[in-house]
């Protein structure tokens, strides 16, 4: 094998994933390397006692262009270190996430998310779906795929499955199906794993489903997997209103997290759908604890207590998310990101059970959902602005002083509230940005406020210049 750097991994191995540009950044060399290295690492936890067998690596790729030869390339690395391979072929994150869980083995899902066409990555977790990050295991895994590994005398085989059907009757079983109401909706896959995994989980059940952009592109010819960002949603509202649809599903490139578009074509933002979904975990579960990260509306935490629940605020991030779900016992957790975690999952998260659970909370409601959504709206928020900066850090302390007499904790970034408005600011993890979130009572408190924010920011940027 060629030789390569640290300084070329340290691109590409961020705080949860391995992520880069084909094939400058991230190859089939690299990505056997990584096999190999992942290998090596989930065998030697199994033997220690931390997590479940590790005979076994399941392996699945997204509809990138490269991910089939990059799932090949990272079952030769795990065979070469006299592991088995379970290639489970395309598949999304969350089955790929569930399979470590139902087949209690170590995964990797050849996956960039949301990124754009010329990105691939590596999504990495242990049996039962415990996740691997750079604090648990992802920094020796990037040390090994430096080093390389020898290979062992023993090779390991590779035998494939299709998981799907199984993982399909999983997501039903969140719902009670016999309850579920005809509803319309569209489905925008943005030709993403949305496009497989959707019309598989909704067969059988009393939908009439239309897919937008299903068919299975890496490439994306119609507009980004990224459904956070407002211009992706257009296509899908527009859909949504032209055809009297009850709702509308805006899945990511690996079809983990979903947003959702009411039956007058508005969004819904992550929080509201974590507060929808919360509170019918809630109705099934009584007493239950609920996680939100600390981005979300202060209306999760209210909602959640309304309906008798316990809340906690968590930081951003689906580590965090899940080792508090394990300390906890939560029966739920959301991310204003679109990100939803279910006990019941193996602690992993889902785009589509979340949907589905809300398909229920609508078939029972006997209201649109542009009406059921009302009570859950208490608030307006700024969504996420992005700032360049030359020193987050920096500029992060001076905006703490300036708002030093107010409410603040360093639990992620720095969070400030002040009574009848709240902000957080974060740090990229991979890029010079901070990013702003803010909400106020009403649009033009939020408005005003993100504005007096934004100036400190660019102040407190100012001011580093010859600091």
């Amino acid at each position: 094998m060629a030789t390569i750097s640290a300084e070329a991994l340290d691109s590409i191995f961020k705080a949860y994933d391995v992520r880069g540009t084909v094939p400058d950044q991230l190859d089939a060399d690299v990505v056997e390397r990584v096999g190999a290295a992942f290998a090596r690492f989930a065998r030697d936890e199994a033997e220690a006692g931390r997590h479940g067998p590790a005979d076994r690596v399941l392996v699945a790729h997204d509809m990138r262009p490269s991910g089939p030869a990059f799932a090949e390339a990272f079952a030769r690395g795990v065979i070469s270190q006299g592991l088995d391979v379970i290639h489970m072929g395309l598949a999304s994150t969350d089955l790929l996430f569930w399979a470590a869980g139902h087949f209690d083995a170590p995964g990797a899902m050849l996956t960039a998310s949301h990124n754009p066409a010329q990105y691939n990555g590596i999504k990495l977790c242990l049996a039962g779906a415990r996740p691997v990050g750079i604090e648990t295991g992802l920094a020796r895994i990037k040390q090994d795929t430096l080093t390389g590994l020898p290979e062992r005398d023993r090779k390991g085989s590779i035998t494939s499955v299709d998981a799907l059907p199984a993982f399909a009757e999983h997501v039903h079983s969140f719902v009670d199906v016999a309850g579920l109401k005809p509803l319309k909706i569209v489905a925008d896959a943005a030709n993403g794993m949305g496009g497989l995994i959707a019309p598989a989980v909704f067969s059988g059940l009393p939908f009439e489903l239309e897919v937008l952009y299903g068919e299975l592109d890496g490439t994306f010819p119609n507009h980004p997997a990224d459904p956070i960002q407002p211009e992706n949603l257009r296509d899908l509202q527009a859909r949504v209103v032209e055809t009297g649809a009850d709702v509308g599903l805006a899945f990511d490139g690996d079809a983990d997290r979903v947003f959702l578009v009411d039956d007058q074509g508005q969004p819904l933002s992550g929080s509201l759908t974590t507060a929808i979904v919360a509170a019918a975990i809630l109705e099934k579960h009584p007493g239950s604890t609920i996680l939100y990260n600390l981005i979300c509306s202060k209306a999760v935490p209210e909602i959640i207590r309304e309906r008798g629940g316990k809340p906690v605020r968590t930081r951003v991030g689906h580590s965090f998310i899940k080792q508090v779900m394990a300390e906890t016992g939560a029966a739920f957790g959301g991310e204003h990101s679109g990100h939803y975690y279910f006990r019941d999952n193996y602690r992993a998260d889902s785009g589509i059970i979340a949907a589905l659970v809300v398909l229920e909370v609508l078939s029972h409601a006997g209201e649109p959902l542009s009406s059921l959504r009302v009570p859950y709206e208490r608030y307006a928020d700024s969504g996420e602005i992005n700032t360049r900066v030359r020193d987050a850090a920096a500029v992060i302390d001076r905006v703490a002083e300036h708002f030093a007499g107010a409410a603040q904790d360093r639990l992620d970034g720095l969070t400030v509230d002040l009574g009848d408005w709240w902000f957080n600011l974060r740090p990229s993890n991979t890029e010079p940005l901070l990013r702003l979130n803010l909400e106020a009572r009403d649009r033009p408190s939020c408005d005003r406020h993100v504005e007096e924010v934004r100036a400190l920011i660019a102040a407190a940027d100012d001011a580093t210049k010859g600091a």
